[in-house]
């Protein structure tokens, strides 16, 4: 009797591990003589390659479209779905682009390997090259593959969980502590703005009526408004864009978060030993980007392989 019971426990175990997903780690060439011959981080690097040489402001739109994938349900290109709800619907996301790159790599690895490479990985090898490419060299760093891609995209979501960009700092500290990245993390992916816009729509406030003010943000150098609202006048129909650093002392941030960090005795040293080159920030940034590159993400059975990037697979 012993022994049948013990066999029936054994066989209940065997049985448990077989419908257990398999979560596998993220790791570097994960793809490596998987796809038919084909290199793919050098097939997606010439997609990205092209586009940047017709339109440089990819970086910062890959930039944002990676930080805002892995801020909700983790970097499982839940942001690429399409449809009423989903999170490329939520306000934060309105002005996400890049999506068209993503495609590109996408039907170029599936006409040489179909069902293969993700669209989650897709977003974070193509981020890597564009930094690379709009930075240097010296911005080099290793991506680690393996993701799968989510089934579930929520504009609720997007809503809760992207750090806003007025927030203060110890609301963007928890922001990212949620996320698994302590204060020191966020303020070299915030590092990443060097190289971003953003669009007058999101500073317009600070500019000219802080608060309902009538005034600006008493806390903005007066030359810095006078320069952004040159090209943000008060009135204008066209929203639009200015970059967000304009070679400018480490205390004067276009975005409010920005600023915020950079005053806030929590991140000011962070901040100060990145702008007076104490660090190396191309180095620590490269670090971070790999962090957050590993926020929740789907590995070995979970999520699924999309065929198109927009779409769950049935």
């Amino acid at each position: 009797m012993a022994v049948v019971l013990g066999a029936s426990v054994l066989l209940l175990t065997l049985l448990c591990i077989a419908v257990v997903p398999s979560h596998g780690a993220l790791q570097v060439g994960f793809y490596r003589g998987k796809c038919n011959g084909t290199d793919v981080e050098a097939a997606i690097r010439s997609v990205v390659a092209a586009r940047f040489g017709r339109d440089r402001s990819i970086v910062p739109a890959l930039l944002r479209l990676h930080f805002h994938d892995c801020f909700v349900r983790g970097c499982d290109a839940s942001i690429l779905l399409d449809g009423s709800g989903t999170e490329k619907t939520a306000p934060p996301n309105l002005s996400v682009r890049g999506y068209d790159l993503i495609d590109q790599a996408k039907t170029e690895l599936e006409s040489r390997c179909p069902g293969v490479v993700s669209c989650a990985d897709i977003i974070a090898v193509a981020t890597r090259d564009a930094v690379v490419l709009g930075g240097g060299s010296q911005y080099t760093y290793a991506v680690q593959t393996g993701r799968r891609d989510g089934v579930v995209s929520l504009a609720s979501e997007a809503i809760r969980n992207l750090p806003g960009d007025s927030f203060s700092a110890s609301q963007a500290i928890a922001a990212f502590e949620a996320k698994g990245l302590n204060a020191s993390y966020m303020v070299w992916l915030l590092g990443g703005h060097t190289v971003g816009v953003t669009h007058c729509s999101f500073i317009r406030n600070r500019l000219y009526s802080y608060n309902g003010s009538g005034k600006p943000d008493p806390t903005m150098d007066p030359a810095l408004v006078n320069l952004l609202r040159s090209r943000c006048p008060q009135s204008s129909t066209v929203d639009n864009t200015v970059f967000l650093d304009h070679s400018t002392p480490s205390t004067r941030g276009v975005l409010k978060v920005d600023q915020n960090i950079a005053m806030d005795g929590a991140t000011n040293a962070t901040v100060r030993s990145l702008a007076n080159g104490g660090s190396s920030f191309p180095s620590l940034f490269g670090r971070a980007m790999v962090k957050m590159g590993a926020i929740q993400v789907l590995t070995g059975t979970q999520g699924q392989i999309r065929k198109s990037c927009r779409v769950v697979k049935k």
